[in-house]
């Protein structure tokens, strides 16, 4: 198999690396050559489990750091840098930023039963699945983190354009993510920087399972899906694979559908 990346000392930061499409990519990417940094916020129940994870990454022969933290507190993200630094050296460069954060609020606009959506639910979910990305972006871009062709990849779903229930503060963070992700696109250009959202199909994943009727949820993708599978966090890491490549140079500020075709019907 090919390493493309091997011998370049050119990373991949993972925000929300520890489980489904974050984890998936990061093993991706590792098996052709980046070196890999991941950040998540794990329990001590998933510690075991996450380690027997990260130790396939290791087995890859590139350098690996992980940090146990929230992603979201600024002290925290310096941290991660400084140690980041450290390790990379003065030559080393980020190659790719993934953002995989999902911490959404569920809950229903209307009900007798349940709490209700609030105000400080959405900008609680916005800032964490998008804004995120831009606050984690822009201090590597003043630090000069980035390699001179970086990749800026995020994720999104059809959530973004269709309303599904408990999905309001998710969807409206998906919807900024995509702008955020757009302008970077834009704006940063200049200075070889590639910004693309991966919209992935319906996948069985802990963030999935986490919405209610997500059983019900699966069923209908499996009959709406032309494959009649779900997507697969394996099916997205590939995808996040190609966008790092040198042939994926003119793919930018884009929203890539990586659904099977899921979403024709």
């Amino acid at each position: 198999m090919s390493k493309e990346f091997e011998h370049k000392n050119e990373w991949a930061l993972v925000l929300g690396g520890s489980s489904g499409l974050g984890l998936a990519t990061a093993k991706k990417l590792a098996k052709h050559g980046l070196h890999i940094c991941v950040v998540h916020r794990s329990s001590r129940s998933q510690k075991e489990e996450i380690e027997r994870q990260f130790q396939e990454i290791k087995n890859q022969n590139v350098h690996f750091l992980d940090f146990n933290i929230n992603a979201l507190h600024p002290e925290k993200r310096a941290h991660v840098l400084t140690t980041l630094r450290e390790k990379m050296g003065n030559k080393g460069k980020v190659k790719t930023l993934v953002h995989s954060i999902a911490k959404g609020n569920l809950k229903p606009m209307v009900s007798e039963e349940h709490q209700t959506l609030q105000n400080d639910d959405f900008k609680i979910t916005i800032n964490a699945m998008a804004i995120s990305l831009y606050d984690w972006f822009k201090v590597l871009f003043d630090k000069n983190f980035f390699a001179e062709d970086a990749r800026i990849i995020s994720f999104t779903s059809e959530g973004n354009t269709k309303p599904w229930q408990n999905y309001a503060a998710v969807s409206a963070a998906k919807v900024t993510l995509e702008a955020i992700s757009r302008n970077i696109a834009l704006e940063f250009a200049k200075f070889g920087i590639r910004a693309n959202c991966i919209q992935a199909g319906v996948t069985d994943t802990a963030s999935l399972n986490r919405i209610p009727n997500s059983n019900e949820i699966k069923e209908h993708t499996l009959k709406r899906n032309p494959f009649q599978k779900l997507t697969t966090p394996e099916n997205v890491a590939n995808v996040v694979y190609l966008l790092c490549k040198d042939e994926a140079s003119w793919i930018n500020g884009t929203t890539l559908k990586v659904d099977g075709g899921e979403s024709l019907n």
